[in-house]
């Protein structure tokens, strides 16, 4: 289906480059080509780096005599996004050092490591942002291999055992493995179909897998382990931009090592809770694209396979995509207001032409990527993105440009419930395209005194625009939803099932995160809770105590079989918040929660199959297995 879309698109170009470009309207007619043509070559590129995602291979050998460093880079996460992800790192097997790499110089933070068994470590200065931090403790650690895991991104039990035996190829520079996300509620979040994707799952799930098989996958800055000799040998990580990932992978191959994706979710982390956290983070994602372009040159050869320069470039010329949308979205409105002709052809040969090269562009790219394409969801995104990266790809024209590290913000946000602002740009083309609409109803009805010269090309502008305008309002609505305003919770919530007694009555737990929970209690035991009670979650090998302070109480009726006639009883959901100095109690549940239950099987078996199955939503975990038989997410 690639090679017949292909073919038909090239086929459709050269026709409208000979017999449609309006040179009346060059101004309309080129870019609108351009943009053609830009896509063309994007389904070339698309079409090679998607032709096999399932090329992995298993690593050969056990694992590795080798001294191991699990790094944590933190900056301004607050405690209970870091906690987790000390607890989880610190139970990993094999042996191993946790290290805390603090560029907050937080006391609060030192105290939390150390509490944990984690060792905390910090510098001078914060010259380099993430980069120079993780380069001040390669300087100081004792280690073959580091892996690297953002503060938020907690590993699973495997994340360890399942990668270090590919470092028994002593070429291999790094294993990268796919970022996931555990709080589903967050922006880039969407449910279709019945089940949850994330905007990232396109890229993690199909992306990274088919440049594995040209070998040029890439460390994408967390969830992944590093040779510590192979990062010496180009100096240590990248610091010219702010995306050192890509540009210290780019370094490592030109020196001769390997690189390796491995296809299973073996970490999961916080996605941006609202727009601007997802702005943000594309923004900075942008504009490392540019720094590494024009200083890497990776379409050059200076020892890189032709496969890795085609891979490294289609990643970062991607982002100029987003010219090409504001390009699709304001010819229509030009040709709506002015009647112009970018397209000199009959339309009863044009549209049947553009329809089916349209048509076959979309099945193609659906086959290559799987259920994690959606037109809909890639364009409404695909706008939302145009503020952060438009700005950003001007940086490749800015030579002596330098971006600063701005770490994406994950957490609590704050107490206030603050809508997300939209960028005017946004409303400025929902503007235009609602004008343009109004000015061609207005024309075609003789209420102007414009005449359009041809009928067919405004009122297929006027229908793009109207689906335009369809999809931009669609943007700013996401972005102005109070389900993605500010964030006032410390940490997720996630659904689980566990037998647990709040003081000495009987209730089941509905829900549980690092600062509390939420139980449903059976008993008629309203009366006697205190202020402050006890949670025991009764878990099969161990039982977890937490202090904690009643914040909210409510019952509701429930249908019950007493005698075989149903009566009414009431249950009770009691709000718990957890009091301060738990840390223990808080690891205990962290392992319990992120390593056996929640991630479960989804972190156990290697995702072969780009048609993966996704866990529709958290869904309730029973956290009455055993640990030798984990439950199911």
């Amino acid at each position: 289906m690639a090679f017949v879309a292909i073919g038909v698109t090239f086929a459709y170009l050269a026709w409208r480059l000979v017999a449609t470009i309006s040179l009346e309207w060059w101004w309309l007619s080129i870019p609108l080509f351009a943009c053609d043509l830009y896509g063309a070559i994007g389904l070339v590129l698309y079409t090679i780096e998607l032709w096999d995602v399932d090329s992995g291979q298993e690593p050969s050998g056990r694992i590795p005599d080798l001294r191991v460093a699990v790094l944590i880079p933190t900056y301004n996460e607050p405690p209970e996004v870091i906690l987790p992800t000390i607890a989880a790192s610190v139970a990993l097997e094999p042996v191993h050092e946790t290290w805390v790499l603090d560029d907050g110089k937080r006391p609060e933070v030192r105290e939390l490591a150390e509490k944990l068994g984690a060792r905390y470590l910090t510098r001078p200065d914060n010259r380099g942002a993430k980069a120079g931090n993780l380069n001040h403790a390669l300087g100081v650690i004792d280690a073959d291999v580091v892996a690297v895991l953002d503060a938020d991104h907690v590993p699973t039990a495997r994340f360890l055992t399942a990668t270090l035996p590919y470092f028994n190829d002593e070429r291999l520079a790094f294993v990268q493995t796919p970022q996931d996300f555990y709080n589903h509620d967050s922006f880039e979040h969407l449910r279709r179909g019945g089940q949850t994707y994330s905007e990232e799952d396109i890229f993690y799930q199909a992306i990274a897998p088919g440049k594995n098989r040209w070998g040029a996958s890439f460390w994408c800055g967390t969830c992944a382990l590093l040779r510590v000799s192979a990062l010496r040998s180009v100096g240590g990580i990248a610091t010219e931009s702010v995306t050192e990932d890509v540009q210290t992978s780019i370094r490592l191959y030109r020196r001769g090592w390997k690189g390796v994706f491995r296809r299973e979710v073996l970490a999961r982390g916080l996605a941006p809770h609202d727009a601007y956290g997802f702005m943000l983070q594309r923004n900075r994602w942008a504009q490392g694209g540019m720094q590494v372009l024009r200083i890497e040159k990776p379409y050059r050869g200076l020892g890189l396979t032709r496969a890795q320069r085609v891979a490294f470039v289609t990643s970062l010329i991607t982002w100029f995509s987003s010219w090409r949308t504001l390009a699709y979205l304001l010819i229509p409105i030009a040709v709506a207001f002015t009647g112009g002709t970018p397209v000199a052809a009959p339309a009863d040969i044009f549209l049947p032409a553009f329809v089916m090269v349209l048509l076959l562009q979309l099945a193609a790219v659906r086959l290559l990527t799987g259920p994690t394409f959606s037109v809909a969801t890639s364009m409404m995104f695909e706008i939302v993105r145009l503020p952060a990266v438009l700005p950003a790809t001007l940086a490749f024209l800015r030579p002596r440009h330098r971006s600063t590290f701005k770490v994406t913000p994950k957490g609590r946000s704050g107490d206030a419930r603050r809508r997300g602002t939209v960028p005017p740009i946004l409303w400025i083309l929902a503007v235009l395209s609602a004008v343009s609409l109004a000015w061609f109803a207005a024309t075609t009805v003789g209420l102007t005194p414009y005449r359009y010269s041809m009928d067919w090309p405004p009122r297929m502008a006027a229908v793009f625009v109207g689906l335009s305008l369809v999809m931009i309002l669609r943007s700013i609505a996401r972005i102005r939803s109070a389900h993605f305003a500010g964030n006032r919770r410390a940490s997720v919530r996630l659904p689980v099932r566990a037998p647990a007694r709040l003081g000495s009555a009987a209730c089941t737990v509905l829900d549980l995160s690092i600062t509390g929970g939420r139980v449903l209690l059976t008993e008629a035991a309203e009366a006697l809770l205190p202020e402050r009670v006890d949670l025991s979650l009764l878990l099969p090998n161990q039982t977890i105590v937490f202090h904690c302070q009643v914040r909210r109480l409510y019952g509701k009726s429930t249908p019950a079989a007493t005698g075989g006639a149903a009566s009414a009883r009431t249950a009770y959901e009691v709000g718990l918040a957890f009091d301060p100095g738990q840390e223990v109690q808080l690891a205990e549940l962290s392992i319990a929660l992120f390593h056996p239950a929640v991630l479960g099987d989804l972190a156990g078996r290697p995702r072969r199959s780009r048609r993966r199955a996704r866990d529709v939503a958290p869904q309730p975990q029973d956290l009455t297995a055993s640990s030798d038989q984990p439950a199911a997410a």
